[in-house]
């Protein structure tokens, strides 16, 4: 009956049993109780505790009334009178003191600081007693947290060193996790351990970073392969899913220090020990996932040590899990890589040029992911023209004229270099060819001439490397027909102009006289080069003969000796390597139709080498100790500000030389300005027309006046009579004639327009 009793009140609502239980009339109605619906558990405890000591207006009423309503109910249901007493003696015994008036107005029940539910609350009983462990585990904690010490860490890293124990483990763990979280400014509140000073902090990473692998190893019982070839990976291991929540916990502590350092040097110490941790990051993808993120941070910005470990530790993890970590990283690589090649500059071209090569060596993991990613950039390049070449805008110019784009070009011309043969990258080879070839012809104006050159360079680097011809002479050999080399440069420039920086050229630089001293080494630069990629080819006589052609051509129009010098002894190079093939091509005793005897005896003249080839190999040597002074410094000791020397010794020989030789020559002391300075008139007229020249006067003056070359009458009559008594020097005009009849003498002092 009393389990009866029970559904009754869980199955009735409050509202209802407080308006049918607890009325003035006493009557209840049992079929309704069972007709209703009740609420939860947790809600009937609740608003029956509450609603016990209310009426049905929501007012308090009094302790006596409420009593007298428990009294009917004893007489009306003794059966549900005892479940109570039984279940909740709450709402039987309560104060009963408020009998008069006045205090029951005045005195209110006290809700309980506690609810228990009417029957079975194991349930909320489960919650509070979940509630209340939590409470003490975070006052346990708090109470418990240690600070680590020196001695602490010494007994670790000996306790190490003997015998590695998982507790052990754990303790190193939770003590680094303490001191990482100290790096956000967490201060490891909700560690076991806390790490409050500086020095502490050092000596706690630092013995993480050098004795925590080995101890792994040790402690997993992981032995390195033989071959070092296949990565053995921790989850191998026995005791491996023992220990993988610590060794969870230490690899994002890692990879969060990672984050949080700025000291190059201590970065560096990181990336060392995070590449030794690989195989542990291989087995937990979420880690693996995060360090990749800083890895690649690292790469693209981080200092030169800092980049070469992480491009190091990103090979280590594509290279034993291609399958998941190759593409993503991949494409990760090259968009940043894009970035980092919005600006070049001398001091960013050699970051840039090592992101090329590590980036290439990563394309080198897979040909199938390669020709899928190359495919893809190299038609957006396209995209990117056929829009500049259909719309003919400043800003469609702009998505291809720039140094994002050159770059990529350059790099996909590199990786085919590198990976080639490769029967699967093959079919990359003439849609980039096209890109760089239509590239150049978009705006083929001179102020794009090292546009020009960068895509020479790029396809000379892809011919030579892939063994295919791309006509790469015509667009050289173009700049030497377009551009007046006899033409007087209108500006005089500091310092030379660094084409390898540079795409565009302004109006300024045009006018400029180092703008066509660039331009001639330049040409001789990637001409040769060129050259030095077919010099051992059976076709290098009928390949060189329209260069020859054209470098005659020149050498007969230009009249400037330091453009002719170059370019003479660029033709006298090629000319020579032509009749030496042709020389070795003689002696030949197979057709040209037997590929295969073409092939071994190039590879043979190659092997013996050319005479084109030894010139380049000296050559290029001189060159490469040319770049690295200019990588050095040698551009910024060009911009400082040198002060003027004077030439002293010169200027005090003349006035003491004045002093000895008065008498003889007292004229010259009136005759000092223009009209004592020797002239001396070329084939296109007088000299002075740059700094050079104005120099190469002043030379000329002092040499007249210090040794008597020139002397001109002051009109004075003791100066004539003084001068009859002296030895009398060579006239002007006897000096004039003795210059014209001295080939050399005019030779090497006659300037040209361009000089």
């Amino acid at each position: 009956m009393a389990a009866k009793q029970k559904r009754k009140l869980e199955d009735l609502s409050v509202e209802e049993f407080l308006l049918s239980g607890f009325d003035s009339a006493g009557e209840s109605d049992s079929e309704e109780f069972q007709k209703q619906n009740g609420l939860q558990k947790k809600n009937k405890k609740k608003d029956l505790k509450s609603a016990a000591f209310t009426t049905d207006d929501g007012k308090k009423g009094k302790a006596t009334e409420h009593k007298e309503q428990l009294s009917r109910l004893k007489n009306k249901d003794p059966e549900f009178y005892k479940f109570l007493q039984a279940n909740d003696q709450t709402l039987l015994n309560f104060d009963d003191t408020d009998t008069s008036e006045d205090e029951d107005e005045k005195k209110y029940h006290r809700l309980p600081s506690s609810l228990e539910e009417v029957g079975s609350g194991d349930d909320d009983d489960d919650d509070d007693d979940d509630m209340g462990q939590k409470a003490s585990m975070k006052s346990k904690k708090a109470v418990e947290t240690v600070k680590v010490t020196d001695k602490m860490i010494e007994d670790w890293k000996a306790a190490m060193k003997k015998e590695p124990t998982p507790r052990l483990f754990r303790e190193v763990t939770q003590a680094f996790k303490a001191a990482v979280a100290t790096t956000k400014g967490e201060g490891g509140a909700q560690c076991r351990y806390k790490v409050a000073d500086s020095s502490v902090f050092n000596a706690l990473v630092l013995f993480c970073i050098k004795d925590i692998y080995v101890a792994l190893q040790r402690m997993l019982n992981l032995k390195p392969d033989k071959d070092q070839k296949k990565l053995v990976l921790p989850s191998s291991s026995q005791k491996w899913q023992k220990n993988q929540i610590d060794v969870k916990m230490y690899l994002s502590g890692v990879v969060q220090l990672l984050s949080c350092l700025t000291e190059s040097t201590v970065i560096s110490a990181v990336l060392r020990h995070a590449n030794q941790l690989a195989p542990y990051y291989l087995c937990l993808p979420k880690q693996c996932r995060h360090l990749v993120k800083q890895l690649m941070k690292q790469w693209s910005t981080g200092e030169e040590t800092s980049r070469v470990l992480a491009f190091l530790a990103l090979n280590k993890i594509c290279r034993h899990k291609q399958e998941t970590y190759l593409n993503p990283i991949l494409k990760q690589m090259y968009i940043s890589y894009v970035q980092n090649c919005k600006f070049t500059s001398p001091n960013v071209l050699p970051m840039i040029n090592f992101m090329q090569r590590t980036l290439t060596e990563m394309y080198s993991l897979d040909t199938q992911a390669t020709y899928q990613h190359g495919f893809i950039y190299i038609r957006q390049l396209a995209i990117h023209l056929r829009n500049a070449m259909t719309m003919k805008k400043k800003e469609t110019y702009q998505s291809v004229y720039n140094w994002q784009y050159i770059h990529c070009l350059y790099l996909w011309c590199r990786v085919l270099s590198s990976l080639h043969p490769s029967d699967v990258l093959q079919p990359l080879i003439y849609p980039l060819c096209q890109v760089i070839i239509g590239t150049m012809k978009l705006v083929p104006t001179s102020r794009y001439y090292p546009l020009r050159m960068h895509c020479c360079r790029a396809l000379t680097l892809l011919s030579s490397s892939t063994n295919t011809f791309v006509p790469v002479l015509p667009f050289l050999l173009e700049i030497l027909q377009q551009v007046d080399f006899n033409k007087k440069p209108a500006r005089m420039s500091k310092k030379p102009i660094n084409f390898a920086v540079i795409l565009k050229l302004s109006k300024v630089n045009l006018m400029e006289k180092a703008y066509k001293d660039g331009l001639i080494d330049q040409l001789y630069d990637l001409i040769l080069e060129y050259f030095h990629t077919q010099a051992s080819s059976i076709g290098f006589p009928e390949l060189s003969l329209p260069t020859v052609i054209q470098l005659k051509t020149f050498l007969k129009e230009c009249k400037v000796a330091n453009y002719c010098k170059p370019v003479r002894q660029l033709l006298e190079k090629v000319q020579e390597n032509s009749s030496y093939i042709t020389g070795r091509r003689q002696k030949a005793t197979f057709g040209v139709a037997d590929a295969t005897a073409v092939a071994a005896w190039e590879k043979q003249i190659k092997e013996e080498g050319t005479p084109l080839s030894r010139y380049y190999s000296q050559w290029k040597k001189l060159r490469e100790k040319e770049i690295q002074l200019e990588i050095s410094g040698k551009d910024r000791m060009e911009d400082l500000e040198l002060p003027e020397i004077k030439r002293r010794k010169i200027q005090e020989k003349k006035v003491e030389d004045k002093k000895e030789f008065k008498d003889l020559f007292e004229s010259d002391s009136e005759s000092d300005g223009d009209d004592g300075k020797l002239k001396i008139k070329g084939k296109k007229g007088h000299l002075g027309s740059d700094d050079d020249d104005d120099e190469d006067l002043e030379d000329l003056s002092d040499m007249s006046d210090d040794e008597g070359m020139e002397c001109e009458d002051s009109g004075d009559e003791d100066g004539d009579e003084k001068a009859s008594k002296a030895p009398q020097p060579l006239s002007s005009s006897a000096l004039i004639k003795l210059a014209e009849g001295d080939e050399d003498l005019v030779e090497d002092l006659e300037l040209s327009d361009e000089d």
